[in-house]
């Protein structure tokens, strides 16, 4: 009786030994994902201070709600420092994949090195990195909507007018790419002339101050070039409040206060990005990184003119 007493108990300690080991280290993808395999996604957004990004967030959330899988949504408030810890944060979560939108191309780079570090598929969307492995970027084709907006002042001036272009986030691979594209198509028109670039951050109020001050240097103006909807708004506040009403406005991004503004013709045109299907796009591409497909290098989403 002592002996099999002594062996039913040698059985039972084998029994819990063997199943408090695991062939999967901790944080391995069985641990990541969750006892039902959930896919947990981190996304990292520059702001969610500005419609267009909402629209972008809220484009990823239904996607991820629809399929199943766990959204993390952070937002580095225009902080290039605060987005490098938000994404720390994320990797210490355990994510399986991590979508970016960085508020500085370059700044955002250490990050992703660590995502890659890491074992991590990192997608950029909206804005890319300047370094780092990335499965894949998606995004409208900046370079295509800074052309598409020239195209359009240079048939509403006539080839022939002083144009002011509000920047974006300096360092911003948008505001680098709309700037680009818009360059080389106004230039083509040689009665057309930049008389004044400046940075307003891809905000608002920023726009109306950055205008005021170009205002007041006494330029004459015929058209401004904002580099996005919230810029080309307040621009066209401040040209109110001097009296400027036949200056031409174009903006980018196609919010609805944008579109809004076009319809009731305090703005000329705007380049529509679609950032709703940028969102879902970017979730797609998340299982399709997780499950280690390979994804194309871009992933254009079509733009339009809205006039």
């Amino acid at each position: 009786m002592g002996k099999y007493l002594k062996s039913l108990v040698f059985g039972l300690l084998c029994v819990v030994l063997l199943a408090g080991c695991s062939t999967k280290p901790p944080g391995s993808d069985s641990e990541k994902k969750g006892s039902n395999n959930e896919l947990k996604i981190g996304f990292s957004v520059s702001t969610l201070n500005n419609p267009f990004f909402v629209s972008l967030k809220e484009g990823a959330k239904e996607a991820a709600k629809k399929d199943g899988y766990k959204l993390i949504t952070v937002s580095a408030q225009d902080d290039s420092a605060k987005q490098a810890n938000d994404i720390e944060d994320l990797i210490q979560k355990n994510v399986d994949v991590l979508l970016i939108n960085p508020t500085d191309s370059s700044a955002v780079a250490g990050a992703v090195k660590s995502a890659n570090d890491a074992g991590i598929p990192v997608i950029t969307v909206d804005r890319k990195s300047d370094k780092g492995k990335i499965a894949t970027h998606i995004a409208s084709n900046n370079v295509e909507g800074g052309k598409m907006a020239a195209k359009f002042l240079i048939d509403q001036l006539n080839g022939k007018g002083n144009v002011v272009e509000l920047q974006g986030v300096p360092g911003s691979s948008a505001a680098n790419e709309r700037g680009k594209g818009f360059d080389e198509a106004i230039k083509d028109a040689k009665g057309i002339k930049v008389i004044a670039k400046q940075p307003a951050d891809f905000n608002r109020s920023k726009g109306l101050s950055v205008m005021e001050n170009i205002i007041q240097t006494g330029s004459d103006i015929d058209a401004v070039f904002a580099q996005n909807d919230e810029m080309a708004l307040g621009a066209i506040v401040a040209l109110k409040e001097a009296g400027l009403k036949d200056v031409k406005v174009i903006g980018f991004d196609g919010t609805k206060d944008g579109i809004q503004a076009v319809k009731d013709g305090k703005m000329a045109a705007t380049i529509a990005q679609k950032p709703k299907l940028i969102g879902q796009k970017a979730i797609d591409a998340a299982k399709k990184a997780a499950d280690g497909k390979d994804l194309p290098k871009f992933i254009p989403v079509e733009l339009k003119l809205v006039k």
